[in-house]
C-alpha cells in the first residue's frame, strides 16, 4: 500500500468516525439543521476522499501492470509487514500503555503507535499525521486505538463468567444502529398467522402475521481507569492492572444495564421494562424469609420451554435461607457443583448467579429468574476504543485511560403473555415481591 493511499483511507477513516459519533449524538437519531449541515459536510468529505482512493488504486494497479509486461522480471508487491501483527510491535498491553502514556506525559512519540487498530470499523491504520496523535496540547481530547489484539483479549475478559451480555440475543453492528422485525401474537391467539382444521373441499380463512419494527440505536459507556505514573514506569504492572480493572468495569456497567438501565441513554433493563412479572409472595409469610414455594410459583410464572436457558440472580445474603429448603427430604439447592456455569450450585436445577445488582434481601428483586433469551442486545463490533489524559488526574501524579464501549439492550416483549387455559401470565423475567 502506497503512502498516499494510507494517508487517504486514514483520514477517510477520521472522517467516518466523526460522522458516527455525530449520528450517535443526534436525539431520536433525527438530526438538527446545524448536525445535518455538519453531517452533509463530512459526507461530502468523505466522498471526495473515495474519489482520491479509487484513482490513486487506478493508477497503482496500472504501474503493477506496465512492471509485469515490461519484461523487466515479476512485479513484487512491498507492504509493513507490521500491518500484520496483531499487537502492533509491542510486547504487551503493559508496554503499549508505557507508550500511550510517554506521548501524553512528555511528548515522546512512540513510532509504533503509528500502527493502531481499526477505527470506525476500517482496517485501516491511523496515519503518522500529527493530528492523530494524543499529546500534552490535546490533553484529555488525544488518544490511540488499542493494537486488536489486546482489544480483543481486553472484550473476551469483560464478557467471562459474570458477563450477562453473552446470555442474551446479542447481534454485533458495524453502524450506529439495528432494525429488528417484531411478532408478539402466539399460536393461540386470536391475531397474526393462524393455522386452523380444514375440511375437504372447503375453502381455508385466512390471515396475516402481524409484524412490526423496532429500532435499537447505539450507547456509550465508559470506564475510566486512573493509574499512577508509578504503576506505569512498570510496564508489566500496568498490563496487569489494566486487564483485571477494565473488563471489571465494563462487565458491571453492561450487567446493571442490562438489567436495571432506564432506557435514556443506556439500554432498557429486563427488570424494569413492562414485561417483567413481579411473583407475590405467600399468604401471611413473615419478612426475611424464602420459601420453597415463593420459588416453585416463580418456575411457573416462567413462559414455557425458558426454563433450560434461565439462570436465577440473587444477593449473596439469601443462601443462608436457601440451605433449609427442601422439598419432601429433598434439598432445592444444591451449592459447590462443579459445573463451570454454576459456580454458585444449582437451585431447583437451574444456575444461581450471587450478584451485588439484586435488591437488598426481603425486598422486592432480591431474587430473579431470568431468561435471558427475551432479551436483546447490540454491541459495536470490535468496539473497544481507548484514549488518555494527564490532565485529569495531574495532582495525584496519575494519568486516567479511558475505555469506551457502545451497546444497547431492551426487553424482547412488552408485556408479559396470557397462556390459553391459565390465568397466569408468564414471561422471560420473573422477580418475587417484598416480603
Amino acid at each position: 500500500m502506497s503512502k498516499k493511499l494510507r494517508e487517504l483511507k486514514a483520514k477517510k477513516a477520521t472522517l467516518v468516525a466523526q460522522a458516527n459519533t455525530l449520528a450517535a449524538a443526534a436525539a431520536d437519531g433525527i438530526f438538527s439543521e446545524a448536525q445535518q449541515a455538519e453531517f452533509n459536510d463530512l459526507k461530502s468529505q468523505i466522498e471526495g476522499i473515495n474519489r482520491q482512493i479509487e484513482a490513486e488504486n487506478f493508477l497503482i494497479e496500472q504501474g503493477a501492470g506496465l512492471a509485469a509486461g515490461s519484461g523487466q522480471g515479476n512485479f513484487i508487491e512491498v507492504h509493513d509487514r507490521r500491518e500484520d501483527d496483531p499487537t502492533r510491535g509491542f510486547r504487551s498491553f503493559g508496554d503499549f500503555a508505557q507508550a500511550v502514556a510517554g506521548s501524553s506525559i512528555h511528548g515522546a512519540r512512540d513510532e509504533r503507535l503509528n500502527f493502531a487498530s481499526a477505527v470506525a470499523g476500517f482496517q485501516d491504520r491511523q496515519a503518522a499525521a500529527p493530528t492523530t496523535f494524543g499529546n500534552e496540547g490535546s490533553g484529555a481530547d488525544g488518544g490511540f486505538a488499542i493494537p486488536p489484539q489486546f482489544s480483543e483479549e481486553i472484550w473476551r475478559l469483560a464478557l467471562g463468567e459474570e458477563s450477562l451480555i453473552p446470555l442474551t440475543q446479542n447481534t454485533e453492528i458495524t453502524g450506529n444502529s439495528m432494525i429488528f422485525p417484531k411478532d408478539e401474537s402466539t399460536p393461540w391467539g386470536g391475531s397474526g398467522v393462524q393455522v386452523q382444521w380444514q375440511s375437504e373441499a372447503v375453502a381455508g380463512a385466512q390471515s396475516k402475521p402481524i409484524i412490526g419494527t423496532n429500532t435499537m440505536v447505539l450507547h456509550k459507556m465508559i470506564a475510566l481507569v486512573p493509574v499512577t505514573n508509578e504503576l506505569i514506569a512498570d510496564g508489566f504492572a500496568i498490563g496487569s492492572y489494566l486487564n483485571q480493572t477494565a473488563p471489571d468495569r465494563i462487565t458491571w456497567k453492561a450487567n446493571e444495564g442490562i438489567l436495571f438501565g432506564d432506557g435514556t441513554g443506556k439500554p432498557l433493563g429486563a427488570m424494569m421494562g413492562d414485561s417483567v412479572i413481579v411473583q407475590a409472595k405467600d399468604s401471611g409469610q413473615a419478612t426475611q424469609t424464602v420459601s420453597s414455594a415463593n420459588l416453585s410459583n416463580m418456575v411457573t410464572r416462567l413462559l414455557v420451554g425458558e426454563l433450560k436457558n434461565a439462570i436465577w440472580l440473587a444477593i449473596p445474603d439469601i443462601l443462608t435461607p436457601l440451605e433449609g429448603l427442601t422439598v419432601g427430604q429433598y434439598p432445592i439447592y444444591l451449592p459447590g457443583q462443579s459445573a463451570a456455569n454454576a459456580p454458585y450450585g444449582l437451585l431447583k436445577g437451574r444456575p444461581l448467579m450471587l450478584s451485588e445488582h439484586a435488591s437488598a434481601f426481603s425486598s422486592q428483586g432480591d431474587i430473579n429468574l431470568l431468561s435471558l433469551k427475551g432479551y436483546r442486545t447490540i454491541t459495536k463490533a470490535g468496539g473497544i476504543q481507548t484514549s488518555t489524559s494527564m490532565h485529569l488526574y495531574f495532582d495525584a501524579d496519575a494519568t486516567a485511560f479511558k475505555f469506551t464501549f457502545r451497546m444497547n439492550g431492551q426487553p424482547i416483549l412488552s408485556a408479559p403473555v396470557t397462556p390459553p387455559k391459565s390465568g397466569k401470565t408468564r414471561s422471560h423475567f420473573i422477580t418475587l415481591a417484598a416480603r
